[in-house]
């Protein structure tokens, strides 16, 4: 420890003697680079020396950046607490030893000290930002330096240290990249703790209407968590009426030019993140351009929150609804043009505004892509060769490389991967997908609205699950998606009752047993009729089908209830004597008579009464 101290007094960059410091104290097994157990150890002596000097900056009453600093020959030293940073910056940069470690010692140094030294301690972050955000280094310990910010801003007050406040965000902005999801609030939570108070009772000489008052800062309620308006309408009935009434007042009361130059605050460097409540300003704020503004502007934002693409159907207002809301919003933005000064300007800047955090919603819907891409690496070109201009054997490029890769694989037209049928489960994934609330897709970008997938859809599920098919009848193109694809709360939709499953395997048992059932009665009716045929001769197979004959015929005259079970015998009688015939012919077939048996039943045909 005792090298170290004495090595941040030496002048001259880090670079000439941080390395030398760090082998002559730690005695490393590579020689340049540490490994896991000797950086623990260097971690151990660096912050406990960075303990030391922090105390002994406290107790010589001095500032902790500014501890050690002194005037040589006109210029003036670094401190020893940023010349210790300085040269684990240094080291850890050239990767001599853990990425982690100067943001380990920041944090320390953040916590141990007040807020009077943590603004120093930040302006020496700010200052290494560059170096601090390089790729080796950032992705060691951008957690532990969003652990410190965010401390920081815990311990600052929101209402007195709002510049503080606002170069930590800055500095985040800076410091993590663009598509950095930690930073977006991607489940849309509102903070439901910023609570706007006011005055419930109406106080003593008071010379405004206390009505519009309590009607007036009510709006902030909604204002600070508007989701339940489209789910509760009578709390969007309840808003309606009390937006109604304070823009009916600020149109009643309009300011003139020399009102709004007058009274206009904007210039001023007098910034409050909360509201004045107080009821004895309520007459000066009505009077005042920027608040009138704060107020109809706050009306935009939650009108188009409520407009905003990427939620679930249930959350999307209704259509009426979505008629008030553009009522609204044009009377808002009317009065955003009536108020002075610059009304229209503003109205556009704020108008743009709203139109450009549409495409962070898009953003956030889609997952938070990156929007870095890697730079084309360019062909470097030999200085003195000539450019040929590309020949194509088939008219151009593309056609010529087909053609090309189609002669090195004389397989390409016959490969069974080129015409493959997806799987059900993998051509429905994409519809499954949009039925889940959870992945928040609007409804007109569902794909049950094209209908090319629908009508492919249903041809693949018709010829690989008819269970999946028979249910689109009942509910739709979306109950013909495999169940298992479907969270739980929608599967429970789609999937078949029970008693309907109990029902359908009852009717198809019943039907099977009727079924069995008659084939038993017509097999033994053959049987009995097999020995009667073969002794019988052509006037015995002739007259009964003369009595089939008259009793058709009297059935035809006279629908009797007799005449009904005559034709039903003798059409169980002529069914058993075709099956008794047809199983003689393949007997006698067998045995080699089959001209003798055909001469017997020919004129069975010739009798036919339907001849």
């Amino acid at each position: 420890m005792q090298v170290f101290r004495s090595a941040i007094l030496q002048p001259g960059p880090p670079e000439t003697f941080a390395l030398q410091t760090v082998q002559q104290v730690i005695k490393p097994q590579k020689g340049t680079k540490l490994v896991q157990d000797e950086n623990q150890l260097l971690e151990n002596i660096l912050r406990t020396l960075l303990q030391e000097l922090l105390s002994s900056a406290v107790q010589s009453g001095e500032q902790i950046m500014q501890y050690g600093q002194s005037i040589d020959d006109g210029e003036a030293t670094r401190g020893h607490i940023p010349r210790l940073l300085d040269v684990v910056l240094y080291l850890c940069e050239n990767e001599h030893v853990e990425g982690g470690m100067i943001f380990q010692l920041l944090e320390d140094l953040t916590e141990m000290s007040t807020m009077r030294n943590c603004k120093d301690v930040f302006g020496y972050i700010e200052s290494k930002q560059d170096i601090l955000g390089k790729q080796e280094l950032f992705a060691r310990g951008k957690l532990v330096m969003l652990r410190t910010c965010n401390q920081l801003l815990r311990r600052l007050s929101k209402a007195n240290d709002v510049v503080f406040c606002g170069r930590i965000l800055m500095f985040l902005a800076h410091f993590f990249p663009l598509s950095e999801r930690s930073a977006v609030n991607i489940k849309g939570v509102f903070n439901t703790s910023n609570e706007t108070k006011y005055e419930k009772d109406a106080p003593d000489g008071i010379s405004i209407d206390f009505n519009f008052y309590k009607t007036f800062w009510s709006l902030q309620e909604y204002f600070c968590n508007p989701a339940p308006l489209t789910v509760a309408p009578t709390k969007w009935q309840k808003f309606t009426s009390s937006l109604k009434v304070v823009l009916n007042t600020f149109e009643a009361q309009p300011l003139s030019d020399e009102e709004g130059e007058a009274n206009n605050l904007e210039e001023s460097a007098n910034f409050s993140i909360k509201y004045l409540t107080s009821s004895k300003l309520m007459g000066l704020e009505l009077k005042d351009p920027s608040f009138r503004r704060h107020i109809l502007v706050q009306c935009l934002i939650l009108f188009d929150y409520l407009k905003a693409p990427g939620k679930s159907e249930k959350d999307l207002p209704s259509e009426s609804m979505k008629e008030e809301i553009n009522s609204y919003e044009e009377h808002v933005k009317k009065l955003l043009e009536m108020t002075p000064p610059k009304g229209e300007s503003f109205l556009h800047k704020i108008e743009h505004i709203l139109e450009r955090e549409k495409n962070w919603v898009w953003w956030k819907r889609d997952g938070c892509p990156p929007f870095e891409k890697q730079p084309i690496e360019k062909k470097i070109v030999q200085e003195g060769a000539k450019k040929r201009k590309p020949r194509w054997r088939l008219g151009n490029k593309e056609l010529s490389q087909l053609w090309k890769w189609a002669d090195q694989n004389p397989n390409a037209l016959t490969d069974t991967q080129r015409l493959r049928t997806p799987s059900i489960t993998e051509y429905w994934k994409p519809l499954a997908e949009d039925m889940d609330p959870a992945a928040g897709i609007e409804a007109e970008y569902h794909h049950k609205n094209n209908r090319v997938y629908c009508w492919k859809g249903l041809r693949f599920s018709a010829r690989q699950e008819l269970e999946g098919f028979s249910k689109f009848t009942e509910f739709g193109i979306e109950g013909v998606v495999p169940l298992e694809l479907l969270p739980p709360e929608e599967r429970a939709k789609y999937a078949p009752k029970t008693n309907e499953k109990s029902k359908r395997a009852k009717k198809e048992d019943a039907k099977a047993a009727v079924h069995h059932v008659e084939e038993n009665q017509v097999a033994t009716a053959a049987t009995d009729v097999d020995g009667e045929v073969l002794r019988t001769d052509v006037g015995a197979l002739v007259a009964p089908l003369d009595t089939d004959n008259t009793m058709v015929c009297n059935t035809s005259q006279g629908n009797s209830p007799m005449a009904d079970e005559h034709q039903k015998q003798s059409s169980d009688t002529d069914g058993g004597q075709e099956a008794g015939q047809l199983e003689d012919d393949a007997e006698v077939d067998a045995e080699g008579d089959a001209g003798m048996i055909d001469g017997e039943f020919e004129p069975e045909v010739d009798l036919d009464p339907a001849s």
